[in-house]
């Protein structure tokens, strides 16, 4: 008919319109490569933004699939509260180490080794934003961290702030000696002064002891 395709009375749309329209979804973040020391523990950050305001049916998932494999492990489930796994290599190994109300799913991870390389993903539901991006993050356990460009150039511009600051300090107690030795000059001068005219005028009463 003429009407088809047009708003509906009182402003409707029709419904094959509302698959054109945006869905709300949770937008999760995290660092995609982390590299820690075997033997050490680390926080494996995640933070989310969603166009629903934070309540208390969000729920975060934490799984983990090994390097070299596609079956995944229970990490961590967050529903009000954390829900560590009772089994499992991560059993009394994770802690939870975020805060809902600032957006954080963080998790920490302790006493780390190398059956912990692979990846970690983080999803996060906040309902009715249930859809929506999922975090990986890359874990590699070294027994050496390796430092990169940023590092070393981090660690030769603290050295360099370093060698400044110590510089400072040799120049002011340098300036504190000199000013002290020169008072301690200035204080020997006026005390020999005294001495001699003392002496001075010692000498002088005993001459005229003697001519009287």
């Amino acid at each position: 008919s003429r009407g088809r395709g047009s708003l509906r009375a009182g402003g409707e749309l029709p419904r094959q319109w509302g698959s054109l329209w945006p869905v709300a979804a949770v937008d999760v973040h995290t660092s995609r490569e982390v590299e820690a020391l075997n033997g050490t523990n680390v926080r494996l950050k995640c933070t989310f933004s969603s166009s629903s305001p934070v309540s208390q049916r969000v729920t975060v998932t934490w799984n983990f699939q090994p390097q070299g494999t596609n079956s995944p492990e229970s990490v961590l489930y967050y529903h009000e509260e954390p829900y560590p796994p009772t089994s499992g290599r991560f059993k009394e190994r994770v802690t939870w180490d975020g805060n809902i109300d600032r957006n954080d799913a963080s998790i920490v991870v302790w006493n780390l080794n190398p059956t912990d390389n692979g990846t970690f993903t983080c999803q996060v539901k906040n309902p009715p934003d249930v859809d929506g991006t999922i975090g990986e993050i890359q874990l590699r356990v070294v027994q050496q961290v390796h430092f990169s460009e940023i590092h070393i150039l981090a660690l030769v511009i603290g050295s360099a702030c370093a060698l400044m600051i110590i510089v400072v300090i040799m120049v002011v107690v340098w300036r504190h000696y000199q000013n002290r030795r020169g008072q301690e000059k200035s204080t020997e001068m006026v005390e020999t002064e005294l001495n001699t005219s003392f002496y001075l005028l010692n000498q002088g009463v005993r001459q005229i002891l003697i001519t009287f």
